[in-house]
């Protein structure tokens, strides 16, 4: 037994002991080191004043040239090549000591070949038994190409958001429990919200009518209508922060992620652009149909009235004769006077319809429109009905000739007075005004008379519609005659009307040459 001869000097066990002690304390160390040196990221162990005491290899590769280039230098002289510290918002140390539990930041660096790459630093307080930090470990991450793909990925998100953002058709985008979470400029215009904040968390249900939004999702997640997570195409009623409804075309979709219904989105067409130009088609339709039955109807009117011209001229003529012979038969006589007039006013119908269906050209002639205004109220004026009706002419003094035919013309004037001083009963302001508005000679015949039903605007120029009783002996063919001598004119005659404050006929005519505002001024010449 090996043992000690006093208590001051150890046995030879004792050496024994302690020098397999310090082997295996090498041995340990040198496996520790060849461990430190294999790993393959960055490592070094740093003192509390922030210089390293050691760095493995693949620190000294990255960093340095050599161990020297390392070893008792400062952090930021090693890794930022600066005599002085970083700044304490963007050094890790502050926080580590102050909590003493490890911290993450990312740096850009420049590495030993003089390329530049981003860094993720973790920097672990190793505690002393007093759990005072006597050591940091620093390891460092490569992280340039994951920042590069997060950087592309940034610039699609940014180019998709853009594309969202510019796009003119209203996009919206709710998550599952209907809130809003993106609406782009177009969307916020449609439903009327100022700013960009505004939509954000708002129930979608309240831009849709009452069961809408559920019906909505019914069918996203049906086969029967695009696939399930598609709606190819809807039309239904959206409502504006006023409750105002809006007619929209809608497609919409399930966003997934990993298999899970995370978002919907829906695109949205505005329809009244569409319904309104649909309205003007409609329009435009049937005034093409409308002037096609009036061409089948001034046809077969020319034809109907040529057949009955004859008869009719035959019924007055031997009724006439009929009449000088019963002078003394009273009744009888009362009986041809009847029929007589019915043939008469027969004869006006007859008339009418051949001057509606006249088709050769008007002869033609550069013509001043004042002129043959002046002509045509010269004419009705002296007749009783005008007696009590005031005329009042407002003429433009100085207007464009137009090319037209004249006796056409007066017939046009004509009809327009004598069916206004009707409507004012014989009583009231007959207005003649004439000017110049977007290049056209314009005449405005303006009455102070009973108007006419907003029903009836539509079917005024239409053959055989009259708002004349019987009594009036109107035919119905004298709008319709003066329409289709305005429109082999290369005019257009439109009317606005009050029921019970009068009616208003418009017609416009292009000038013969065009027209020079600086030769033509505006002008009212009463």
């Amino acid at each position: 037994m090996w043992k000690a001869v006093d208590g001051d000097h150890p046995t030879l066990l004792d050496l024994a002991l302690k020098g397999a002690v310090a082997m295996e304390a090498l041995f340990e160390k040198e496996i520790f080191c060849e461990f430190f040196d294999s790993l393959a990221f960055p490592v070094g162990v740093l003192g509390t004043d922030q210089r390293f005491l050691a760095a493995n290899r693949a620190f000294i590769e990255t960093y340095g040239k050599g161990l020297g280039d390392v070893v008792g230098k400062t952090c930021y002289n090693v890794l930022f090549h600066s005599e002085e510290p970083c700044n304490p918002l963007g050094c890790p140390f502050p926080l580590l000591f102050a909590e003493k539990r490890a911290v993450t930041i990312e740096k850009q660096i420049v590495h030993s070949d003089g390329v530049a790459a981003w860094e993720e630093i973790t920097c672990e307080p190793i505690l002393g038994k007093s759990g005072q930090i006597s050591h940091i470990v620093a390891t460092m991450r490569d992280i340039s190409r994951f920042r590069r793909v997060e950087k592309k990925l940034r610039k699609t998100r940014d180019f998709f958001e853009k594309i969202i953002a510019s796009s003119v058709n209203p996009i919206i985008v709710a998550d599952m429990e209907g809130k809003i979470i993106l609406m782009n400029e177009s969307a916020r215009q449609l439903f009327g919200y100022p700013d960009l904040e505004g939509p954000i968390g708002i129930d979608v249900d309240k831009h849709y009518p009452p069961g809408e939004g559920k019906g909505i999702m019914k069918k996203l997640r049906s086969k029967d209508s695009g696939g399930v997570g598609k709606l190819h195409y809807m039309e239904t009623m959206v409502r504006d922060v006023n409750g105002f409804e809006i007619p929209v075309e809608i497609t919409a979709s399930i966003i997934y992620e990993n298999g899970e219904e995370v978002a919907t989105m829906a695109i949205l067409q505005d329809l009244r652009p569409r319904i309104e130009a649909e309205k003007r088609l409609e329009k435009a339709r049937m005034q093409l149909i409308q002037s096609e039955k009036l061409a089948s109807v001034g046809r077969l009117a020319a034809g109907v009235a040529h057949e009955l011209n004859n008869p009719l001229g035959g019924i007055l003529m031997y009724a006439h004769l009929l009449l000088e012979d019963l002078q003394e038969e009273e009744q009888i006589k009362k009986t041809l006077l009847k029929v007589i007039d019915q043939a008469e006013r027969c004869k006006r119908i007859v008339k009418g319809l051949l001057d509606f269906s006249r088709q050769a050209e008007p002869e033609t002639k550069e013509l001043d429109i004042n002129e043959v205004l002046r002509e045509t109220l010269s004419i009705v004026e002296a007749q009783s009905l005008f007696q009590d009706i005031e005329i009042r002419k407002e003429l433009g003094s100085t207007l464009p000739p137009i090319v037209g035919d004249r006796w056409q013309l007066q017939q046009v004037f004509m009809n327009l007075a004598l069916n206004a001083a009707e409507a004012m009963e014989g009583k009231g302001i007959l207005t003649i005004e004439t000017g110049l508005e977007g290049g056209s000679v314009i005449i405005r015949v303006k009455d102070t008379g009973c108007g006419i039903a907003p029903e009836n605007i539509s079917k005024i120029f239409e053959p055989f519609f009259s708002t004349k009783s019987d009594d009036n002996k109107g035919t119905g063919l004298g709008l319709a005659v003066s329409h289709g001598i305005i429109a082999t004119h290369g005019g257009s005659i439109s009317v606005d009307s009050v029921a019970g404050k009068g009616s208003t006929f418009t017609i416009r005519f292009p000038p013969k040459d065009g027209m020079n505002p600086s030769k033509y001024p505006k002008g009212i010449d009463a």
